[in-house]
């Protein structure tokens, strides 16, 4: 376990169909996406998970947190909440859960500016939602 400053972290953006994945060190303040792990109605392959996990060593896990512009929670906050839990009780690492308004269309932002694809459904976002989330906590 590094000290606080000189940890790596990885975050996840949670989805019922897909989790992104992102990893970055606290010291550069940076993100870089990872990967994009299927989901089954938000189960995702728990052995993939584990190799990443094992690959990576991080020091900390970040979860995005879908919060309402209001400040309130949804079902989606209950799921990704559920989530964390399970990540910290299945590999013992420790979560933290990070505000990730907007994190999505910002993502959908880039890829466009990008000249990506805008074929999100089928391409996906979310490897690039976790960078920012975890450059959001990276921020904090």
């Amino acid at each position: 376990m590094h000290e606080a400053g000189q940890r790596r972290v990885m975050a996840f953006d949670f989805g019922t169909r897909r989790i992104g994945v992102a990893v970055g060190q606290e010291m550069l303040g940076r993100g870089e996406p990872l990967t994009m792990i299927a989901a089954r109605d938000g189960t995702p392959d728990w052995t993939q998970l584990e190799k990443l996990l094992h690959e990576w060593r991080p020091d900390l896990v970040v979860v995005g947190l879908p919060l309402n512009m209001d400040d309130s929670e949804n079902e989606m906050c209950v799921r990704a909440r559920k989530f964390g839990k399970r990540l910290h009780g299945r590999f013992h690492v420790t979560v933290e859960m990070v505000d990730e308004r907007l994190t999505s269309y910002q993502a959908k932002g880039e890829v466009m500016a990008a000249g990506g694809s805008r074929n999100y459904r089928r391409d996906g976002i979310d490897d690039r939602a976790a960078v920012l989330i975890l450059e959001t906590w990276f921020n904090q």
